[in-house]
């Protein structure tokens, strides 16, 4: 046709392309140097009925040593439980002795600074009474039998 190109089409002519075509050369592969390293394939060997069973015994086994061990072991869940109560219990103790401290502190205040609270203590354990006062004893006697 005239016009056209040797090298060109209809359609080429029509649209003309979109990119620039770069053409990329492929590297030549050189012959000289070995052929990349692969894994051998191992044929691959069926386990024996006999084997797996005996490796389930072993690990279900296994298995149950180390839960046995987790309950009742050392630093076992039974220690564990066993620790938790002392712990609460020693606890329990400290917060009574912590109570009965306050306590004392507080008589010790008072006995310092109340007067009235050193009378109340002399009368009740020592036995003591003031000028003028008269003291009564109280006896229970025994009823008779009937």
């Amino acid at each position: 046709m005239p016009g056209m190109r040797l090298a060109e089409s209809i359609v080429q002519r029509i649209r003309p392309p979109l990119m620039p075509q770069v053409v990329v050369e492929k590297p030549q592969l050189r012959t000289d140097t070995p052929p990349p390293l692969r894994r051998r394939k191992t044929p691959e060997v069926a386990a024996s009925p006999l084997r797996t069973r005996l490796l389930n015994y072993v690990l279900g086994f296994v298995a149950v040593v180390l839960v046995v061990d987790a309950l009742v072991g050392d630093r076992g869940l039974v220690d564990t439980l066993r620790a938790r109560r002392q712990h609460d219990a020693i606890a329990a103790a400290l917060a009574q002795k912590r109570r009965e401290n306050a306590r004392l502190r507080d008589d010790i205040r008072r006995l310092k600074e109340d007067p009235g609270a050193i009378e109340s203590l002399a009368r009740e354990q020592l036995g003591l009474i003031r000028e003028g006062e008269v003291l009564f004893i109280l006896r229970d006697t025994q009823s008779p039998p009937r």
